[in-house]
């Protein structure tokens, strides 16, 4: 914290001692974020908390997966969650209604997503994105809302949550959303996400995971398309993207089913970060009712997913 409270004068420093919050805290320059946060805050008012610091407590609310209540007794009970955010000792912290209206606004305004991409520009400054390739992949997330009644018809949607839709996988139907990720080959941090209904086909959002300065893009079969491998020639990365054989052509050779297995395997460490999101930060089921607000949330995730592992990378 800038400036310490009488208090904490006399406080044990080992005392709220968090070792991973203390490295995430060194890792990054703050000062862009308090100024992102800041610009959303400017026209409602004079704020009764810092900007910067509500922006902090979302990302312990989505490393910790905590609710809003949940989020308000944490920082309320945990001194490392004070120390993090910059809340002194003897000052107050948000309520939930709080969490929740800073939460929205950020939400509609962008704020996650700016702030993902400027974490990802340190860590690349940093040499940390090693662009060796992107994987690319994509996951299914279940509606906050049960899915509508048989009776509503097929394809309904939820008169409350609207841009959650259906979708079939292995012959099983689906309501909810779909995160589509590119991750960094090597380094496991996530360099691009995009948030769509159940029904986005992942071609459609494809080249929106794809850097452009990456030495190869590794896909599965749900992402050839023949303007996008002439995209990739022309930018001197290599295709990795597997062969699909439509109902014209003959059978994949050995030599093509080799090839797609290989990708496979290269591919395979996606399914983590996909592991983690529904594992540890509750994305198994989304929690708000618009894509903005559950974009949001992703992208909170994946922030904290990729400076706990840029934690990693850097130590010695």
């Amino acid at each position: 914290m800038s400036q310490g409270s009488f208090l904490e004068a006399f406080i044990d420093p080992r005392l709220g001692r968090n070792e991973r919050l203390s490295r995430i805290e060194a890792l990054i320059d703050w000062s862009v974020f308090e100024a992102l946060a800041e610009a959303l805050r400017s026209g409602i008012g004079r704020p009764p908390y810092p900007a910067l610091a509500m922006l902090k407590a979302l990302y312990l609310q989505a490393m910790y997966d905590l609710s809003d209540p949940g989020l308000e007794e944490a920082l309320l009970d945990r001194l490392s969650f004070r120390y993090f955010c910059g809340f002194k000792l003897d000052g107050g912290t948000p309520d939930e209604t709080t969490i929740l209206r800073f939460r929205h606004a950020a939400a509609e305004a962008g704020l996650l997503e700016r702030c993902f991409g400027e974490v990802n520009r340190q860590l690349e400054a940093r040499g940390l994105m090693l662009k060796k390739g992107t994987l690319m992949d994509a996951t299914l997330i279940a509606a906050t809302h049960n899915r509508p009644p048989l009776s509503a018809g097929p394809g309904a949607s939820h008169p409350k949550e609207p841009a959650a839709s259906w979708t079939k996988k292995n012959g099983k139907a689906h309501f909810g959303y779909k995160a589509h990720i590119g991750m960094d080959k090597g380094s496991g941090l996530v360099r691009q996400a995009v948030l769509t209904g159940a029904k986005t086909y992942e071609s459609e959002v494809a080249d929106r995971l794809i850097s452009w300065d990456e030495r190869a893009v590794y896909g599965d079969k749900a992402y050839p398309r023949t303007t996008r491998r002439a995209a990739l020639k022309a930018a001197g990365i290599k295709d990795r993207i597997a062969k699909r054989r439509h109902k014209s052509e003959p059978p994949l050779t050995a030599r093509q089913t080799r090839r797609n297995d290989l990708i496979a395997r290269h591919r395979a460490p996606v399914e983590g970060i996909f592991s983690q999101l529904k594992r540890f930060h509750g994305f198994a089921r989304t929690r708000c009712h618009t894509l903005a607000r559950n974009a949001a949330d992703l992208f909170a995730a994946l922030t904290v997913m990729n400076l706990k592992r840029a934690i990693h990378l850097v130590a010695p």
